[in-house]
C-alpha cells in the first residue's frame, strides 16, 4: 500500500489535491455514547442540569465538522455544504448512536469532517452529563458511508445510501 502523506525522506505532507477535480462528496459517521438508563431518559425528556444535552451537541457536531481542519493535521480546509448531526436513543440499553452527515463538492473526501462531528456530538454529551455521571463511554466512533472521488462507494455492513440533499 502506498502512502501519500510522507515525501521522499519521510517527513509528513499534506497531500497536493489541486490537480484533482472537485466532486460531490458525502460521508456518514458514527459514534455511540452508554450511559445508564434513567440518566438517558433525563436527556430525552431535557431534565439535565445544563439543559438540552442533544440540542448543544449537535451544534457542537457541525462545529467540530467545520473545524476539523485545525484539529487533523494534514487534513483539507473544506468548504462543507450540508452537516447534520443526528440521534438514536435507545433507552433499554442506555445508549445514544450520533451519526454526523457532511456533504460538499470538493477534490477529497469528507469522512474526517463526519467522523470529528459525530465525535465532538459524543464528546459534549459526555461533558453535559457528566456531573451526574461520570462512567459514561464513549466508543465505536466508525465510518458508515462515503461516496463521490475515485474510491467510489464505502457502506459498513447494511447501512443505506442516504437520501440526496439538492444544493442550491
Amino acid at each position: 500500500m502506498e502512502f501519500n502523506h510522507f515525501d521522499r525522506d519521510g517527513h509528513a505532507i499534506m497531500v497536493d489535491v489541486s490537480g484533482k477535480q472537485p466532486t460531490m462528496r458525502t460521508a456518514i459517521a458514527a459514534a455511540t455514547v452508554e450511559m445508564s438508563p434513567p440518566l438517558l431518559a433525563a436527556v430525552r425528556q431535557g431534565a439535565m442540569a445544563k439543559g438540552d444535552v442533544l440540542g448543544v451537541a449537535r451544534l457542537a457536531g457541525i462545529m467540530g465538522a467545520k473545524r476539523t481542519c485545525e484539529l487533523i493535521p494534514l487534513s483539507h480546509p473544506l468548504a462543507i455544504h450540508h452537516v447534520t448531526v443526528d440521534f438514536d436513543l435507545d433507552e433499554g440499553s442506555g445508549t445514544i448512536t450520533v451519526r454526523c452527515t457532511v456533504r460538499a463538492f470538493e477534490r477529497t473526501g469528507v469522512e474526517m469532517e463526519a467522523m470529528t462531528g459525530a465525535t465532538v456530538a459524543a464528546l459534549t454529551i459526555y461533558d453535559m452529563c457528566k456531573g451526574s455521571d461520570k462512567s459514561i463511554m464513549i466508543g465505536e466512533i466508525r465510518l458508515l458511508f462515503k461516496e463521490g472521488g475515485k474510491s467510489g462507494i464505502y457502506r459498513h455492513g447494511e447501512v443505506p445510501t442516504p437520501p440526496s440533499v439538492r444544493l442550491t
